[in-house]
C-alpha cells in the first residue's frame, strides 16, 4: 500500500520486520516470572493465547492454500498475485496488538486477583452476547462503513481482494495508511472491532463470571469464524443445514461472506447472517452460491511439475507455509533458527509418515492448468542410497496416478531427474512402455539458457562441475560455434571429449588456466576454486542447486531460469531461491512441452528426442523470457537475485 508523505503510515514495531515479536519480550519474561514465583498464572495464559492464535491461523493459511491448490469446491475463480500477497503479509499485527491490549487490561483490571479455569455461566453469557449486541453492532458499523462517504476513506482497501484467503480478514487492519486525521482509517476501524469484540469479555469480567477457558474458547471462535468466512472454497456440508435449517441465521458459509466481498453492498453480518435477512441486505445468490461451490469438481490438470524440498527452512518457503516466505526467493532467516526443534519435528511427520506426492500449487498458462507437486523428501535423502528405492516408487506412483487423471505432461524438477536414481527419468518410461503422460527432465531448454547467457563475442569459457546431461549439451553447442571450453581436470575433460567428433574437438582444451571471465559452473565447484577467479569474473550455472558465493567482487547468475509471461495467473511464491515470476527451465520446459503439445518424451540420458534450439525458439514464442546478465560496472550493482 503507498504511504502518504509525512504521515504514519505502519505500526510502531513496523521497523523492527522480522523481529517485531520483540515488542512481546517484557510480557514474556513476566509471564514466565510470574509463572515460576506462583503470583500469577493469567500473564503466561496471555502469551498461551498468543502462540496458539499464530500456530491456529497458520494451520488454517496452509489447509485453505493447499485445498486452492485442489481447486476443488472453489467460489471465485480468479487468481491470487504478489500484490495481495504484499497487502496482507502482516496479518499477524494485530495478534501482537491484541495480545498487548489483554496483558494491558490483566494488569490494570485484575492486578493482583487470579481468573478461574473455569465458570460455565460465563461461557453461557459471553454466547448470549454474542449473538446478541455484538452481532448487531458490527452488523450496522459495518453497514456504515460501506457508505460511499467512509468507504472511500476506510473500508475500501479491505475489499481490494476480491479472492480471499484466511490471512485476507486481518490485514486491512495493519496497513494504517495515517494516523490521526487524516487517515486513522484501518487502524481507527480496528479499534472499533476490538471494542464490538470485546462485549462480551468486559461484561463477565464485571459481572465476576469471566474464566481462562470463556476468554480461550471466545477468542478462539472469532480466529475460527474469520478464517472460515475467508477461505475460496466451500467446506460446510450440506447435512449441516439440512438437518437444522435455522442454522443458516447462526452460521455463514465461506460463499456467503465470498458474495459481500465480490458484491459489496449485501451480507455484512459478522458470523451470523440473521440481521442481513432482518433488515433484507442478504443477497439472494447466497443458497445457490453455496450448492454450486460445493458441487465444483477439481480442475483437469495439463501438466505436473514434480519437485521436493531442499533445505530444512524450505518447508517454511512452501507455498503451504509461510505467506510472506514463499513470496520471496528461499534464504536462510535468524528467527528460523529459533524454530528449529519445531522444524526438525514437523520435518520428521512430513518425510516419514507422507506416503505419496501431493500438490502445492496451481497456475494458469493461457488455457493450461499447471500443478506443482511435492515429494517430500529433502535433497539429503537423495544422497542417500537406502532412500533412493522409496524414492523412484514415489515418483512411479505419481506418474502413474496422474496417468489415470489424463495429465499431459509431468515435468521432473530438481534430484528427481538425477542420472544415478533413475537415469533422467528414463527408467519409467522403459518400464512402462505405454506411457500417454509425456515425461520431460528439461534439460534442453536448461542448456540453451546456460548457451545464451554467454554474453556475445565471447571467444573462450572456463568449465568446472559435475559431467551432466546439461553440462554435455552446453559444452556440444559452445565448441560447435566456435567458442572454446577450458576444462581444468582431466577426467571431465575425457568424458566430455567423448561427445564430441571432428573439428568441435580443438575448442576443448584441459587447461589450468584461470584467467577466462565466464565460468560455467557446476556441483562440485570448491571454494579454492573460486579463490582463483579474477576479479570481475561471471559464473553462470548449469546446475539444479547454486553456488555458494564466497566472491563480492565476482557475479553470480542464476541456476538456469526465465521470466514467465505477464498471463501466467496465479503466481504468487518464489521457486526456491529464484526471484519473483521467475521459473527454473526444467520446469518451464514441462510447460512448454504441454502448450506445443509435443507427442515426444524428453528424458533419458541418449534419448533427448527434442533438439535444444527448437525447445528455445518455442519458449520464446509462448512468451517466456531470458533473465538478462547485467554489468557488474553497473553503480550500484545488487550481486544477488
Amino acid at each position: 500500500m503507498a504511504s502518504r508523505p509525512g504521515l504514519l503510515t505502519d505500526w510502531p514495531w513496523t521497523p523492527l520486520g522480522s523481529f517485531k515479536y520483540l515488542v512481546l519480550t517484557p510480557l514474556v519474561i513476566d509471564g514466565i516470572y510470574s509463572y515460576a514465583t506462583m503470583r500469577d498464572h493469567d500473564k503466561l495464559m496471555v502469551v498461551a493465547l498468543m502462540m496458539w492464535r499464530i500456530v491456529h491461523s497458520q494451520v488454517w493459511i496452509s489447509f485453505a492454500r493447499y485445498q486452492a491448490a485442489k481447486g476443488t469446491k472453489r467460489i471465485v475463480n480468479k487468481s491470487i498475485e504478489f500484490d495481495q500477497v504484499d497487502r496482507e503479509r502482516t496479518w499477524d499485527d494485530q495478534i501482537i496488538f491484541n495480545t498487548l491490549i489483554f496483558y494491558l487490561g490483566k494488569v490494570l483490571v485484575l492486578p493482583t486477583n487470579t481468573a478461574p479455569f473455569w465458570r460455565l455461566d460465563g461461557v453461557v453469557l459471553i454466547a448470549l452476547l454474542h449473538a446478541g449486541p455484538v452481532e448487531f453492532f458490527y452488523y450496522w458499523f459495518h453497514r456504515a462503513l460501506h457508505h460511499h462517504f467512509l468507504y472511500s476513506r476506510y473500508h475500501s482497501h479491505h475489499h481490494s481482494s476480491i479472492v480471499t484467503e484466511p490471512i485476507t480478514c486481518t490485514y486491512t487492519y495493519n496497513d494504517a495508511w495515517v494516523l490521526i486525521a487524516a487517515v486513522v482509517h484501518p487502524f481507527a476501524e480496528h479499534i472499533v472491532y476490538t471494542l464490538i469484540l470485546g462485549i462480551p469479555l468486559v461484561t463477565t469480567l464485571l459481572c465476576g463470571t469471566i474464566s481462562m477457558v470463556s476468554v480461550f474458547l471466545y477468542i478462539t471462535y472469532i480466529d475460527f469464524m474469520n478464517n472460515l468466512g475467508h477461505c475460496n472454497f466451500e467446506l460446510i456440508p450440506k447435512p449441516f443445514f439440512s438437518l437444522f435449517p435455522p442454522l443458516k441465521f447462526f452460521c455463514y458459509t465461506p460463499s456467503f461472506h465470498s458474495l459481500h466481498h465480490t458484491q459489496f453492498r449485501t451480507n455484512y453480518s459478522l458470523f451470523m447472517p440473521m440481521y442481513d435477512y432482518i433488515y433484507g441486505t442478504n443477497d439472494k445468490c447466497s443458497d445457490s452460491l453455496y450448492e454450486t461451490s460445493l458441487e465444483q469438481e477439481e480442475e483437469k490438470t495439463d501438466a505436473i511439475h514434480l519437485t521436493h524440498l531442499t533445505s530444512l527452512d524450505s518447508i517454511y518457503h512452501l507455498r503451504l507455509g509461510f505467506a510472506s516466505l514463499s513470496s520471496h526467493p528461499l534464504t536462510s532467516r535468524c528467527y528460523l533458527f529459533l524454530m528449529r526443534p519445531f522444524s526438525l519435528t514437523l520435518s520428521f511427520i512430513l518425510t516419514y509418515f507422507s506416503p505419496q506426492t501431493f500438490v502445492f500449487e496451481r497456475n494458469r498458462f493461457g488455457d493450461l492448468t499447471l500443478h506443482s507437486h511435492l515429494l517430500p523428501k529433502f535433497s539429503s535423502h537423495y544422497i542417500s542410497q537406502r532412500h533412493k528405492e522409496r524414492i523412484n516408487k514415489m515418483i512411479e506412483a505419481a506418474i502413474l496416478e496422474a496417468e489415470k487423471k489424463g495429465v499431459r505432461v509431468m515435468s521432473l524438477g530438481l534430484l528427481n531427474q538425477g542420472e544415478e536414481l533413475n537415469g533422467y527419468g528414463e527408467m519409467y518410461v522403459r518400464k512402462h512402455p505405454k506411457l500417454k503422460i509425456r515425461i520431460v527432465d528439461g534439460s534442453s531448454l536448461a542448456a540453451e539458457v546456460v548457451v545464451h547467457s554467454v554474453p556475445v563475442g565471447t571467444r573462450e569459457v572456463l568449465f568446472r562441475g559435475q559431467i551432466t546431461k546439461v553440462a554435455r549439451a552446453i559444452v556440444s553447442s559452445l565448441c560447435q560455434n566456435g567458442i572454446k571450453v577450458l576444462v581444468l581436470r582431466e577426467e571431465e575433460h575425457r568424458m566430455l571429449a567423448e561427445l564430441l567428433g571432428g573439428d568441435c574437438k580443438e575448442n576443448l582444451v584441459l587447461t589450468r588456466n584461470y584467467s577466462p571471465t565466464i565460468w560455467l559452473v557446476g556441483d562440485g565447484l570448491s571454494k579454492e576454486e573460486q579463490k582463483m577467479a579474477g576479479k570481475g569474473t561471471r559464473f553462470l550455472p548449469f546446475s539444479q542447486f547454486p553456488p555458494t558465493k564466497l566472491r563480492k567482487d565476482c557475479f553470480y547468475h542464476t541456476t538456469p531460469a526465465m521470466i514467465i509471461p505477464d498471463s501466467a495467473q496465479n503466481i504468487d511464491s518464489c521457486e526456491n531461491w529464484l526471484g519473483r515470476r521467475v521459473m527454473s527451465a526444467w520446469r518451464v520446459g514441462g510447460i512448454v512441452h504441454a502448450l506445443e503439445g509435443w507427442e515426444e518424451h524428453e528424458c533419458g540420458l541418449h534419448n533427448s528426442i527434442l533438439n535444444p534450439p527448437k525447445v528455445w525458439e518455442a519458449a520464446l514464442r509462448n512468451g517466456f523470457k531470458p533473465l538478462v546478465l547485467p554489468s557488474l560496472e553497473t553503480k550500484g550493482f545488487d550481486n544477488s537475485y
